[in-house]
């Protein structure tokens, strides 16, 4: 009786802030369940596609539970975005990160400790800092999210090891409840999910990935001079907005010379831009002062622009996930979008020179133990490091305390200790390899561009065979029987 009497309660708790703060009339498919289980104090992640409302999932919790509640996400322009929009509904949240100025950051750690911030977000950066980490120890942390989650796995399409350290901190806190947050996440991926962040009875909540206004196609080119008037001729052929992604800087900066001389408005955004052009290139592209944004997969992670109309993907990407990632961007409105991969057989070798990636090798990890045998303290910001020093900890040759500070412990690894660590990123490469092989085989096939993507992500409960939308729905590939 009491369990059904604080559901009610909890009901009527979470329309009260739907529709007085947050100004939404109802919560979507698997939203409610997302939220029920993180206000039950359950572990939880969340698989919902791009536009689906993963912000409500905790932000509502964020409301009603105890304490302050900690976003870790790797993305400061959309710590800012989200910042904005709860200071509007008049939610107290704050965001640490190395772009804001000394004196925020300092009202932001001392609300922090306070219990006066609602909602912190930070880097997971931030998040590894013993500095930050002794504040958090002083504060009341009901809540700790990760966003973009398949961040932390190493089979993921976009692994990065400064999320290696989350799972550390949620140990050094006590284990507080924590949702993680992603659009896309396999079978793999969601192990390695629960193992990185120390929950291994994480419950799954997954809506699937199927979007029927997103629609798929290939087109087949021979050539650079092809692909890249097939590009032009589709920005030209669409209306509204769109984003057209390159492979590479080089890339990228071409098309956007082809389309500013063909007299698109057009702006660029790639990694080798100062920050600054970087934000500002981003604004004109979210106001609608330029239509066609001209990017590498640096951009589009957590971008908040629903008008989206169009995705073309000027090179092949390196896997399906980093492709619905990336193509996902457009139609978050529900309103039909065009998804295009120009596919240029050569230009998977481009990929192929990207998978020889800066993982440690066993030398490495010999000399970050050997710094920090000998007290100092490694560059956490380099990703080789980063992984070194993870490998370390999960060997047992590195310990590290309760504000995240490394130590060694007794004894020297031997060399064929650390071959062993190692092991495990040269079979990430393996994986890497057999990704690029599927998202080339996707390029070249003549079934539903859904149903591939569906069977990819083992979505069954969309029940898609046929979407009738992309490509090879509308107009099959005929197949010559010869003479």
């Amino acid at each position: 009786m009491a369990t059904h009497l604080q559901r009610r309660v909890r009901t009527a708790q979470i329309h009260d802030l739907l529709r007085d703060v947050f100004g939404v009339a109802r919560l979507r498919a698997g939203q409610r369940e997302v939220i029920d289980s993180v206000l039950g104090g359950h572990d939880t992640l969340a698989i919902m596609p791009t536009g689906s409302g993963k912000s409500l999932c905790y932000q509502i919790p964020a409301s009603l539970l105890p304490g302050s509640t900690v976003v870790v996400s790797p993305l400061i322009s959309l710590m800012q975005d989200q910042l904005e929009k709860l200071d509007d509904i008049g939610i107290d949240a704050a965001q640490l990160n190395s772009k804001i100025p000394r004196e925020d950051e300092r009202d932001a750690l001392q609300g922090l400790r306070a219990n006066q911030e609602r909602i912190v977000f930070c880097t997971p950066e931030r998040l590894a800092s013993p500095e930050f980490m002794a504040v958090l120890h002083q504060a009341d942390i009901g809540l700790v999210v990760v966003d973009e989650a398949h961040c932390i796995s190493r089979w993921g399409h976009d692994f990065r090891p400064a999320y290696l350290d989350i799972g550390a901190a949620l140990d050094a806190l006590g284990r507080p409840p924590v949702l993680a947050l992603t659009a896309t996440a396999t079978d793999d991926v969601v192990e390695d999910i629960r193992q990185q962040l120390g929950a291994p009875a994480m419950r799954v909540v997954n809506t699937g990935i199927y979007r029927p206004n997103l629609h798929f196609a290939v087109r087949q080119v021979t050539n650079p001079g092809q692909r890249d008037s097939e590009a032009l001729r589709i920005v030209h052929a669409t209306q509204g907005a769109g984003i057209l992604y390159t492979a590479t800087v080089k890339a990228a900066q071409d098309m956007q010379a082809a389309l500013e001389e063909a007299g698109e408005s057009v702006t660029l955004y790639h990694g080798k831009l100062r920050a600054l052009e970087r934000q500002q290139n981003q604004e004109l592209f979210m106001s609608g002062a330029r239509r066609v944004m001209v990017a590498t997969n640096a951009f589009g992670m957590g971008i908040d622009k629903p008008d989206i109309r169009f995705v073309i993907h000027l090179q092949v990407p390196a896997s399906l996930e980093a492709y619905y990632q990336e193509a996902g961007r457009a139609g978050r409105d529900g309103e039909a979008a065009d998804c295009t991969l120009l596919y240029l057989h050569e230009d998977k070798r481009v990929q192929q020179f990207f998978l020889v990636r800066s993982y440690p090798d066993a030398a490495a990890l010999q000399a970050v133990h050997s710094a920090v045998a000998a007290g100092e303290t490694p560059a956490r910001q380099d990703k080789r490091t980063q992984v070194a020093l993870k490998l370390l900890k999960e060997g047992g040759w590195l310990h590290q305390d309760r504000h995240l500070h490394y130590t060694a412990t007794c004894g020297a690894p031997r060399m064929v200790d650390l071959e062993r660590l190692v092991a495990s990123f040269q079979e990430k490469q393996e994986r890497d390899r057999e990704a690029l092989a599927q998202m080339v085989s996707y390029a070249q096939s003549a079934y539903c561009r859904w149903k591939l993507l569906l069977d990819y992500f083992g979505d069954e409960a969309a029940g898609v065979e046929h979407c009738g939308c992309c490509d090879n729905c509308r107009s099959p590939p005929t197949v010559d029987a010869g003479p």
